[in-house]
């Protein structure tokens, strides 16, 4: 195992579960902000204030790397895209109900009623172009004295109106995609850490870097 630890800049159990899956294929030593003892700030919540999912990813980098006094950091964002909706949610995965006085569970079950709301809404407006079709995509960003590299992943699936599935988080139980085999609520962290959107994204950035000795 390398002797440099590294920071994973996020306070999500779910991510935080299929990370470690990944970066224990690369031996590297990693500990979360909650770990290292950062005390959660309202600034963490201005930090995907972006439009793109590679400016949120890099933002958090860049935060916590200051904030741990120079400890080699990764950040990243991910968000589902539906084409009936143009793209949305997005960037807004995490935010897009509006609702600021939920977290955690709760806050992802407003956010996928919006989605089955706006997906019924769509469906009943023109169902001759209706379509189910989306993609998760995340962008892992790293951030050290060095400087940053950033890479992104995606994975193609379609939206359910029902939630399939008991695991994961955020808007999982919604998403179907044929590389997992079944809705990201049914997959096992195992299998999720082999092909998920972020799965794709971290170990692209952890092969770069490494080819660069950089982890």
């Amino acid at each position: 195992m390398s002797s440099q630890r590294f920071l994973l800049a996020t306070r999500s159990a779910g991510k935080l579960r299929e990370l470690h899956e990944i970066f224990s294929e690369f031996d590297l030593d990693v500990v979360d902000v909650a770990s290292l003892g950062i005390p959660e700030s309202p600034v963490e919540d201005g930090l995907e204030r972006f439009e793109t999912f590679e400016e949120n990813a890099l933002a958090k980098a860049r935060y916590f790397f200051e904030l741990s006094g120079g400890l080699p950091t990764f950040g990243d964002d991910s968000g589902m895209c539906v084409d009936v909706l143009g793209g949305e949610p997005g960037v807004y995965s995490k935010r897009w109900s509006g609702r600021k006085d939920l977290a955690g569970r709760a806050l992802d079950d407003a956010n996928n009623a919006k989605l089955v709301a706006r997906m019924e809404g769509a469906l009943r407006d023109d169902p001759a172009h209706y379509t189910d079709a989306g993609r998760y995509i995340s962008v892992a960003a790293f951030k050290d004295s060095a400087g940053e590299v950033i890479r992104r992943g995606e994975i193609e699936g379609r939206v359910l109106l029902s939630p399939r599935g008991r695991g994961g988080f955020g808007y999982d139980a919604y998403f179907e995609a044929p590389d997992l085999g079944g809705t990201f609520a049914e997959s096992s962290i195992k299998n999720t850490a082999a092909s998920s959107h972020r799965a794709r994204s971290f170990r692209a950035l952890l092969s770069a870097l490494r080819a660069e000795g950089r982890v």
